[in-house]
């Protein structure tokens, strides 16, 4: 364990609660034939790797899905289906992040999209905070920087643009793909699995 200078967060799965059944589970009642095969926590579709880079509009991506669900679906349809997945924010974790970001640059790194990161942010506003960059000095989406985790490239990207040490950068994110594109780029890691590993950040930094 090396000195941390600042720590770097994923949002979905860490900070906001996820559950990729939901999502494949409503793409289902559909009419999508084998929607796991689409999109999981683990692999996707080249489409979702593109809407996730922003490279193609929310627009291009609903057409795309349609033609995969039954007749008469609608684009608000495919949205609260894919929207299916975003959960709520448990307050006890924005009071921590609220807390350690006193004393320690706080910074957050998440594979979204432009649907998504909409939804999150209305489930935010149940919260107190409203806002995530009270939280963060800077947020950096996937589809807003056009880059995407695992690639060890976007890690290097980040911390550069942090202006940190990658060594001195700890990482925390739910898929082992992305902690192991971290370490690749030299960062330190939490792989996260429950909440407790999220509040064991206390034995790494500075919180006094």
């Amino acid at each position: 364990m090396k000195k941390i200078d600042a720590l770097l967060f994923d949002l979905g799965g860490v900070l906001i609660d996820v559950d990729y059944h939901k999502t494949i589970d409503a793409f289902a009642q559909l009419g999508v034939q084998n929607p796991s095969d689409l999109y999981n926590q683990f692999g996707q579709n080249q489409l979702f790797d593109q809407y996730e880079k922003g490279e193609v509009s929310s627009k291009f991506f609903l057409e795309q899905l349609k033609p995969l669900t039954k007749n008469n679906t609608s684009e608000s349809d495919i949205v609260t289906a894919w929207n299916a997945m975003i959960g709520d924010f448990p307050t006890e974790k924005l009071d921590f992040i609220a807390e350690l970001s006193q004393h320690n640059p706080c910074f957050l790194l998440s594979n979204t999209n432009e649907i998504h990161l909409k939804k999150a942010i209305e489930n935010l506003q149940k919260t107190a905070v409203k806002n995530l960059d009270d939280l963060f000095i800077k947020c950096y989406y996937s589809h807003m920087i056009g880059k995407r985790k695992p690639e060890v490239e976007t890690f290097k990207w980040v911390v550069d643009q942090m202006g940190m040490e990658a060594s001195k950068v700890l990482f925390i994110d739910d898929s082992p793909q992305h902690i192991q594109g971290a370490k690749m780029a030299g960062l330190q890691v939490i792989y996260y699995t429950k909440a407790s590993d999220l509040f064991s950040i206390r034995d790494w930094v500075n919180f006094l």
